[in-house]
């Protein structure tokens, strides 16, 4: 079997595919016998969508088990992937559900529901950096480390941490989607925390895009806008330059502007300009 894109290392022992609730393994619990994860990345969760899991479980029931671990009770249980299949099954009104028993430490019960919901998009930026955050700071990790059990590069890891230095404004602002994680990563680049709130408020209030806020980021940090390149000279322009350097032996610019132009002839001392001159004019310049 190929392994999946974005998977961290070891979570296809752990979260098998869809469709196998009766593989060997499976067993059921009830679902009072499971506590939520407390590492889970996740705050944010769509009633839409719940609802539609939840009916889609009414009529089929729980296609992929939920992954558990032990807790500190004999028949009692901690969730570590599935939380969303548990809440639906929960308001479908189900009994019973499917679960995978795994013994996990603790970093990696944050560390398997990251991935779970990273794969699934199911995490807005600032819950995958906060969940990036706990990873850094209370186990330890590097940037790449992290980036390699998430499958992620580093830099993305990085870059979403850096969401998590915004004022608290900015960082709402992103969690109710009123700006996108571009528009975010354009104001970090401001310095203080007053500007970027500030810049927020021109953002909402025009309706700006990425690329209109990262312009609006430079205006307000003093960079002066970067001048438009000019456009590269016809190829027939570039050929005549380069004949006429050949036969005078030295740099010269051609440049048309419609049927007119200039050309530029180069020199670099005297000696090269009495040569030049007597290309140009030949014998007449001695009588």
């Amino acid at each position: 079997m190929s392994r999946k894109p974005g998977l961290g290392r070891g979570l296809e022992a752990l979260i098998p595919g869809s469709g196998q609730a009766q593989q060997p393994g499976v067993t059921t619990l009830r679902v009072e016998q499971i506590s939520p994860n407390p590492r889970q990345p996740r705050s944010r969760m769509d009633p839409q969508e719940l609802n539609e899991l939840a009916a889609s479980i009414r009529a089929h029931g729980v296609l992929q088990p939920l992954i558990v671990t032990h807790g500190e009770a004999p028949d009692q249980y901690v969730l570590i992937a599935g939380e969303r299949r548990l809440l639906a099954a929960r308001q479908a009104g189900l009994e019973r559900v499917p679960v995978l028993v795994r013994e996990v430490s603790e970093v990696e019960r944050l560390e398997l529901a990251l991935i779970e919901n990273v794969q699934r998009e199911d995490l807005n930026p600032l819950e995958a950096a906060e969940a990036f955050r706990q990873l850094a700071d209370e186990f330890g990790l590097s940037h790449e480390e992290i980036a390699e059990r998430v499958g992620k590069s580093r830099a993305a890891v990085t870059n979403t941490l850096r969401l998590l230095k915004l004022p608290e404004s900015v960082q709402q602002a992103l969690a109710e989607e009123q700006i996108s994680e571009g528009h975010a990563r354009a104001l970090l680049a401001l310095a203080t925390p007053q500007a970027q709130a500030a810049a927020l408020q021109t953002i909402l209030a025009l309706g700006l895009n990425v690329r209109q806020t990262e312009a609006l980021v430079r205006r307000l940090s003093g960079e002066k806008p970067a001048p438009p390149e000019k456009p590269a000279p016809p190829p027939e322009v570039v050929e005549l330059a380069q004949r006429l350097e050949g036969s005078l032996g030295t740099r010269v610019h051609l440049q048309r502007r419609g049927k007119k132009g200039t050309i530029t002839i180069y020199y670099y001392s005297d000696e090269e300009l009495d040569a030049l001159v007597d290309k140009l004019l030949g014998p007449v310049w001695d009588n």
